[in-house]
């Protein structure tokens, strides 16, 4: 099978990227286009399928693999190609979680020769992602880092300090619609999972799942000062939902509010008032290795 590299431009002139490539031309047909600006993903999509290719690789860091991600959404499932990834970025967490090798030779191989598993992308209003999304509560403070609450923030500069200074912040006040419910609520910070981490190895979603239909969301709610040691037992019982912490697994949530929230889309940040987060069950085919943690079987 040919595949094409959709390499990200700011590695392509890396040496060890390169030997790479030349040598695993010598088991398969490589073809390569490197990015230069915005758009260019995108672009380079629509040509790979306009072209007739089966499989695209996202070559770079876990916002090239969104971005290949959100173009294959544009197109019809028929017409996706297969996908695969080459993990080129700082953190790599999307593909950490997944386990597909970080070596440059092995992950290309697995690219070559891999076969592919339907997962599920997440629409969010009228654009996609494929990992994590989060929003609320800023990076306002830089200072140490208690590794429960940076667990559970997705490795933002934050402390538990910061956490209490978060009590004369004010969170954002709107309603969270789901399935056969609905509620007012009082957000800190939030995040809706379709991968497990972000943020370089925080682990947000301990359970989710790339193939179960399901979002794996988490809301830290407003809390008193008195609260701060429950509210980071919360954070590190990871298998409950708690009274400021909540766990839900839905197959859609909506934020609605009279202000602005932002939002981060695996990199991506918009904002927005009203906000539908829904699973679209298979929707790419990836290529993985076997017996990746994120497949439910």
């Amino acid at each position: 099978m040919t595949i094409r590299v959709l390499l990200n431009g700011k590695k392509a002139g890396l040496e060890p990227v390169r030997h790479a490539i030349f040598n695993a031309r010598q088991s398969g047909d490589i073809e390569v286009r490197v990015t230069w600006e915005g758009g260019d993903i995108e672009r380079l999509v629509k040509e790979a399928i306009h072209d007739g290719c089966k499989r695209i690789v996202a070559a770079g860091g876990d916002g090239t693999v969104n971005e290949c991600a959100a173009a294959l959404m544009g197109y019809e499932p028929e017409q996706r190609p297969e996908m695969a990834v080459l993990p080129l970025g700082t953190a790599n967490d999307f593909a950490t979680a997944c386990q597909i090798p970080l070596t440059l030779e092995q992950a290309l191989h697995l690219a070559q020769t891999g076969s592919v598993t339907a997962v599920d992308c997440v629409s969010a209003n009228d654009r996609h992602f494929i990992n994590v999304a989060s929003g609320g509560f800023g990076a306002k403070v830089t200072a140490e880092t208690p590794v429960a609450l940076k667990n559970f923030l997705g490795g933002g500069a934050y402390t538990l300090a910061g956490i209490v200074q978060a009590l004369s912040f004010e969170p954002y006040q709107g309603k969270t619609l789901m399935p056969d419910h609905e509620s007012d609520q009082e957000v800190i910070v939030g995040a809706v999972c379709n991968g497990r981490q972000a943020g370089g190895g925080q682990i947000l979603g301990p359970n989710a799942m790339l193939n179960d239909g399901l979002l794996d969301t988490i809301v830290l709610r407003r809390f008193p000062l008195e609260a701060v040691t429950q509210v980071i037992a919360e954070i590190n019982d990871v298998g409950s939902d708690g009274e400021y912490v909540r766990r839900i697994r839905t197959p859609w949530i909506e934020w609605q509010s009279d202000d602005v929230m932002p939002i981060n889309l695996d990199g991506e940040p918009i904002s927005a008032k009203k906000i539908r987060f829904e699973a679209i069950p298979n929707a790419i085919k990836l290529v993985l290795p076997k017996g990746c943690p994120l497949i439910e079987t």
